[in-house]
């Protein structure tokens, strides 16, 4: 299952009532000292882990793997108010933030669909208010029949700039409101349009906009072009979101093909300041295998 059919498959379950005491593990865990993290926050996207415990016991796990920003694919869509009131109770007793969340239906790529994606994003900025999360990610969308590649290109921009307009100057708990593009590889979705990073980046330097960045998943670049590094280099500026997972298989760093630490020494060099997500799915225990990820980060982000 990946993040799009996670978001498809959400279901409307009832919440628990009572707001989750924290683990004792998490209360009692060792925390590095402060100058030892890294330079940048971690997050955990949440899709990937603990998918049979209820939303609030999640986030407890999250806790308990030591991590303080979680990200969303809209499991907030059939909240009511109390669900609402009870998923800030809860983060706000684990110390834990919303940095990001996704699952709009539309993508930036189809000029037929653009006041669709407008309005949907209109609608979901209230729930982001709510839950205080500053950040959204943004599709690009499959190709349209009886489009070329350059106006659906044209498009993507022409979208960006148009829902930048939506959120110009808006914030968020006191953070800018920012919109995240994304890539899928061509492995996972074959028919969508926006599979290089290359091109991705070259829609947010068109946008030219300071809410507009783009999210850097290293998964799908890996199998869609590879060189993660130059990338890094060239683009820092526009990065405003990294996500982490191996190739192949989509588990932890160090269960394939990439050399995580290089990236994270990297991303310390380049004074990268925005998240860094796992966006992975844990091949063992998922408290254990979340704080080992953190754990590579905190010995390798050395600038």
């Amino acid at each position: 299952m990946d993040r799009r059919t996670f978001t498809q498959a959400l279901a409307a379950a009832a919440l628990s009532a009572a707001t989750p005491t924290m683990p004792a593990s998490a209360q009692a865990a060792p925390q590095p000292a402060a100058n030892a993290g890294p330079p940048f926050p971690l997050s955990v996207m949440l899709w990937t882990v603990f998918t049979d415990l209820l939303f609030e016991d999640r986030l407890g796990k999250v806790a308990e793997a030591g991590y303080t920003n979680v990200e969303l694919v809209g499991e907030y869509r059939n909240w009511t108010e109390t669900d609402f009131i009870k998923a800030n109770a809860a983060r706000k007793h684990l110390g834990i933030q919303f940095d990001a969340t996704a699952g709009l239906a539309h993508g930036v790529g189809d000029p037929a669909s653009r006041d669709a994606l407008l309005a949907e994003l209109k609608d979901a900025l209230k729930p982001m208010e709510t839950l205080d999360c500053p950040a959204i990610i943004l599709l690009s969308g499959d190709v349209v029949p009886g489009l070329t590649r350059k106006e659906q290109h044209e498009s993507c921009i022409e979208s960006l700039k148009r829902a930048a307009g939506l959120i110009e100057g808006r914030q968020i708990n006191g953070q800018p409101v920012r919109l995240l593009l994304e890539c899928i590889d061509p492995e996972e979705r074959p028919h969508y349009f926006l599979q290089s990073a290359t091109e991705a980046i070259e829609v947010v330097r068109a946008v030219n906009h300071p809410q507009v960045q783009f999210l850097y998943d290293l998964f799908h670049e890996q199998i869609a072009e590879g060189n993660l590094m130059e990338k890094l280099e060239k683009h820092i500026d526009v990065i405003g979101l990294v996500h982490i997972a191996d190739v192949p298989g989509r588990h932890e760093p160090g269960t394939g093909e990439i050399n995580y630490g290089n990236i994270y020494r990297k991303l310390a060099q380049l004074n990268y300041k925005h998240v860094v997500a796992m966006e992975f799915k844990p091949t063992g225990d998922p408290v254990a295998t979340l704080r080992a990820a953190k754990d590579l980060v905190y010995r390798t982000a050395k600038a």
